[in-house]
């Protein structure tokens, strides 16, 4: 496992003298899939997968600290799940030491009918307790694409995306459920206190993609969500939505691109922030050629900086991540040219320049089966996390950056 990972990771060292490239072993046991990351306090990291369970699955934690894992926990496990693979559970910590994690559990027989569920813990993650259902809406729709995220020491917030509206049925080549009398999916956010109760919930955008992934950061000023939009002309961009002065504001786009989308493509933003500076990242489509996208603010997501284009290639798959300190922020995502290969660019505190683009891994894994990468930035380095396909079997494989 070590030499193969070494030799995945070694064009990296070779191309950034800088950078010290260093397998990450996993607990992860076989048949493992989505893998998510979070940190915890004091550099922790904690780890969340899915793992094959006979006709179900296990939503499955470990925590990494001292350089050490923990013992593997299971949070849940069921045979009514929806499990996707753009569409995947996380985890978060609160300042308490409180853990909470999700996922999706069917809610009808249609495809597409299912609901986002929480579980909270508050042992470390040795015990979870039953399942929460974040959208009480009672419609057997699509409820999904969740971020978690720290409210205030002891309380949780979540958003999603939530077609209540739409009415469910089918989702032909994710097209969505929207038409022209504004069934559209929307944005969603709530609050959950210390007991696991919903204290706030807030409708923050009425016309969003269906099926590209929500992320947030904690800026000084407070939480910001960035979501890929749906107006009527189907122009798909990125957009944000800051909680600031005690109200959420109204929804901005991060840039002008006007890629007309007509169906959702499934490649959501990222948000990374630190302090005040916040990054944004995306997949567009603009002028019909692939791209990675960026930009800067320096003040906490009020206004951005003009967004500059990181890579313009066909190759270009996107499913971008973030990861900020207080030097920059590393951005993440993937490429399949033959065969799939992740790739890491660091930016300084603005966008302005960066290291020259650096292949972090190449994959045996092809198409949707490798997923989304993750990754999170400590005191020690940048951990990745990966699903890679090996024999027609997921795995995951992990690294550490410094």
């Amino acid at each position: 496992m070590i030499r193969y990972l070494a030799a995945l990771l070694l064009p990296l060292a070779v191309s950034a003298a800088p950078a010290v490239i260093e397998p990450w072993p996993l607990p992860a046991g076989s048949a493992a899939a989505q893998p998510s990351l979070s940190r915890g306090a004091g550099g922790a990291l904690n780890l969340s997968w899915i793992e094959r369970s006979g006709n179900g699955h296990r939503l499955k934690f470990a925590r990494y600290a001292d350089a050490r894992w923990s013992a593997t926990r299971t949070i849940a496990e069921g045979d009514n799940w929806f499990v996707n693979w753009a569409d995947f559970p996380s985890t978060t910590q609160l300042p308490d030491g409180t853990l909470w994690a999700h996922n999706l559990v069917k809610s009808a027989k249609g495809t597409y009918a299912y609901d986002v569920v929480l579980y909270r813990s508050s042992d470390g993650g040795n015990t979870w307790s039953a399942p929460i259902r974040v959208n009480d809406d009672g419609t057997p729709t699509e409820h999904g694409f969740a971020t978690l995220w720290p409210w205030s020491k002891h309380e949780l917030a979540i958003a999603w995306l939530d077609g209540r509206n739409t009415g469910g049925g089918n989702h032909d080549a994710h097209a969505g459920h929207g038409d022209a009398t504004g069934n559209m999916m929307t944005l969603r956010a709530a609050v959950y206190d210390g007991k696991g109760r919903k204290t706030a919930e807030w409708p923050l955008d009425a016309s969003t993609c269906d099926c590209c992934q929500t992320d947030a950061a904690v800026t000084d000023n407070g939480p910001v969500i960035i979501y890929r939009d749906r107006d009527p002309q189907e122009i798909r961009d990125v957009f944000t939505v800051r909680h600031a002065d005690g109200r959420w504001q109204t929804p901005k786009a991060v840039a002008a691109d006007q890629w007309h989308m007509p169906a959702c493509p499934v490649n959501g933003p990222a948000l990374a922030a630190n302090g005040r500076s916040l990054w944004a990242a995306w997949y567009t489509g603009s002028g019909n050629v692939p791209k990675i996208r960026v930009a800067y603010s320096g003040n906490s997501g009020g206004a951005f900086l003009p967004a500059r284009t990181v890579r313009t290639s066909p190759d270009v798959l996107g499913r971008v991540d973030l990861a900020a300190d207080a030097g920059g922020a590393w951005l993440l995502w993937s490429e399949e040219s033959g065969e799939q290969s992740l790739w890491l660019k660091r930016f300084a505190k603005t966008t302005d320049h960066g290291d020259k683009p650096l292949r972090l891994a190449t994959l045996k894994g092809h198409g949707h089966g490798t997923g989304f990468a993750r990754m999170q930035q400590t005191a020690r380095g940048l951990y990745v996390v990966w699903t890679d396909v090996i024999d027609g079997r997921p795995v995951l494989r992990g690294a550490l950056v410094k």
